[in-house]
């Protein structure tokens, strides 16, 4: 199945899903493509002791009705910011048929909302599930209601300043192409950040001998970041990308920056016999924790690049 490029976003008619069709919407409209809204819903099933069969399905003529509402509600929005949009209402586990649609666009988006504790580590269904599997980029938008009025959605902002993450790794080369995509689109400032936790008493290399020259260790790593960013700047002639190496894990590095900035890109790759089922750690703790928008791109979304044109 050939992807297009469009984009596909997931609707629920909450305040954190309509944030994500904003910002899916504002992204279409930036690189010219058109716009796919999904609304997905289920139905639920219990069990029935006084019935033989012993269950019983409640009537989905209510809930398509009011899939249908937040449906046309989501795409007079879309196309009120002048973007060509489609949409469609399915049924089934919402995950399962983003994770189908992603064969045929070219970026998937969805919202999640941070609660705090343990609702917020687990982020939600959806918005933890999709990333692992989608065979497009997968876009996460953080909602927070900070700088929004009463019923009002916080305003979407542009990409000025893009953040990958890189650390030699297949996946995070994946990511890098991706985000160099991104920031030619955007016109953006592109850092790339690497970090390697060496500081004394704690961290992955704190098994390291107290001889070993801490400084020398960043430098390599420097080093190393320099001829993957100088090798990408020679391939895209006036591309110019910071390198930023710091002691400190990925994730805790990526998420300080999201702070201050529009997207964070992360490549991902599984591990041990849920390979390709679970994202790493890197990539689940910033989408976790980051407070901006989180691309996710694995090894399926090179698989097959989108077909030119819609």
């Amino acid at each position: 199945m050939t992807r297009t490029e469009t984009v596909l976003v997931g609707v629920d008619g909450s305040a954190p899903s309509l944030h994500a069709l904003d910002w899916a919407a504002a992204y279409a409209r930036r690189v010219g493509w058109p716009l796919h809204v999904v609304c997905t819903y289920s139905l639920p099933s219990f069990t029935a002791a006084s019935l033989d069969g012993g269950y019983a399905a409640l009537d989905d003529s209510a809930i398509q009705e009011g899939a249908r509402a937040v449906l046309e509600e989501a795409r007079a929005r879309a196309e009120a910011s002048g973007v060509r949009t489609t949409a469609t209402v399915t049924t089934g586990d919402a995950a399962g048929v983003l994770v189908e649609m992603s064969r045929e666009h070219a970026l998937v988006v969805v919202g999640t909302r941070g609660r705090g504790g343990f609702t917020e580590r687990l982020l939600g269904t959806v918005s933890s599930a999709l990333p692992a599997h989608a065979h497009c980029p997968t876009v996460v938008v953080p909602y927070r209601g900070e700088g929004a009025g009463a019923g009002e959605l916080p305003p979407v902002r542009p990409l000025r300043r893009i953040v990958v993450g890189v650390d030699g790794s297949p996946s995070a080369e994946i990511a890098l192409r991706h985000a160099i995509r991104q920031a030619q689109a955007w016109e953006a400032e592109l850092v790339a950040v690497a970090g390697v936790p060496v500081g004394a008493g704690a961290g992955l290399l704190a098994w390291l001998p107290a001889s070993i020259d801490h400084e020398q260790v960043l430098a390599d790593i420097t080093e190393g970041l320099n001829v993957i960013i100088d090798r990408h700047e020679a391939e895209n002639p006036g591309l110019s990308i910071k390198r930023i190496v710091l002691d400190g894990t990925g994730a805790e590095l990526l998420t300080e920056f999201s702070s201050a900035s529009d997207l964070i890109v992360v490549g991902s790759r599984g591990r041990g016999g849920f390979r390709g089922l679970l994202l790493g750690s890197t990539s689940q703790a910033v989408l976790h924790h980051s407070s901006c928008p989180v691309m996710v791109v694995t090894k399926k979304c090179d698989e097959e690049e989108p077909a030119q044109g819609d």
